[in-house]
C-alpha cells in the first residue's frame, strides 16, 4: 500500500505545487513498472488472504497443515513474482510501441489506457492482449475469492455459537471491503464505455482506484486491533469534551 500510493501521489504533488506537468520518458516508465508491480502484488495477495480465510473457517484443524511457514513462503513469492512478471511484461509492450499523438498524458500519472491513446501504431495490439491476458488472470483471482467468501459464509451461517459468527466476520469483512473497493474501482476505470469517458471522469476514477484504497486499506485492518480502536474512541471523546 505505501509503495503503490508513493509511485503516482509524491510526484503529482509535487508537479501541482511547482505548476510543473513534467515526467521524464524513463521517469514514466518506472512509474508503469512500479505501480502494475505493486498493484498485482497487492491483488495476489488479497487472493492468498481469502484462501487463508477460507481455510481458517472452513477447515480449521487442517490450518497448520495447509497454511505452515513453507506454505506461506511460497504463497507469498508467488504473488511477488506474478506482480513482477506482470510489470515487466506490460512495460515492455508499452515503452514499445511508437508514439506519434504528441506526449501529453491527459492524467495525473502516467497510466496505460492513456499512453496507448498516444500510439498510431498497429503493435499497440500487443499492449491489448497483454491487458487481456491480465484481466483473465484478475478475474481468476476474482472468481476464487468469491467462491471462497461463498464457502466461508455458507460454514459461518452454520456455526451455533453467536461469538463465534462474531469472530469470524469480523476477521472476513475488512479483507472483503478491502477487495470490493479495489475490484470495483479498477474495473470501472478499465472497462466503462467510451460513451461516458471524459477527462475529469477519468481522473476521479483513477483516483479512486490508485489512492484511495491504498489509503484506506491500513485504516480498515487496523479496526480490528481492539487498542486502537480504544485509543481512537479516546480521542474523539476528548474532542467532543474540547467542543462542549
Amino acid at each position: 500500500d505505501l509503495g503503490s500510493i508513493s509511485t503516482t501521489l509524491p510526484k503529482a504533488m509535487a508537479n501541482s505545487l511547482w505548476n510543473n506537468r513534467v515526467v521524464f520518458y524513463e521517469g514514466c516508465a518506472a512509474q508503469v513498472f512500479f505501480f502494475v508491480f505493486l498493484v498485482g502484488t497487492e491483488y495476489f495477495l488479497l487472493t492468498v488472504m481469502s484462501y487463508d480465510r477460507y481455510v481458517a473457517i472452513c477447515k480449521p484443524l487442517h490450518y497448520g497443515s495447509l497454511l505452515g511457514s513453507r506454505a506461506c513462503a511460497q504463497m507469498a513469492a508467488a504473488a511477488w513474482g506474478s506482480g513482477f512478471l506482470d510489470a515487466v511484461l506490460h512495460t515492455a509492450s508499452t515503452f514499445s510501441l511508437p508514439l506519434c499523438q504528441g506526449n501529453a498524458v491527459d492524467q495525473f500519472f502516467c497510466e496505460i489506457p492513456q499512453i496507448l491513446k498516444l500510439s498510431c501504431s498497429d503493435t499497440y495490439l500487443r499492449e491489448v492482449g497483454a491487458l487481456v491476458f491480465s484481466f483473465s488472470l484478475g478475474f481468476g483471482c476474482f472468481v476464487f475469492i468469491v467462491f471462497s467468501y461463498v464457502q466461508i459464509f455458507r460454514a459461518v451461517l452454520r456455526m451455533p455459537s453467536e461469538q463465534g459468527r462474531h469472530k469470524a466476520f469480523s476477521m472476513c469483512l475488512p479483507h472483503l471491503a478491502v477487495v470490493s473497493m479495489f475490484s470495483s474501482t479498477a474495473m470501472f476505470t478499465y472497462l466503462k464505455p467510451p460513451s461516458i469517458s471524459s477527462p475529469s471522469l477519468d481522473l476521479v476514477v483513477s483516483f479512486l482506484y490508485s489512492v484511495v484504497p491504498p489509503a484506506v486499506n491500513p485504516l480498515i485492518y487496523s479496526m480490528r486491533n481492539q487498542e486502537l480502536k480504544h485509543a481512537v474512541s479516546k480521542i474523539f471523546g476528548y474532542m467532543l469534551l474540547q467542543n462542549q
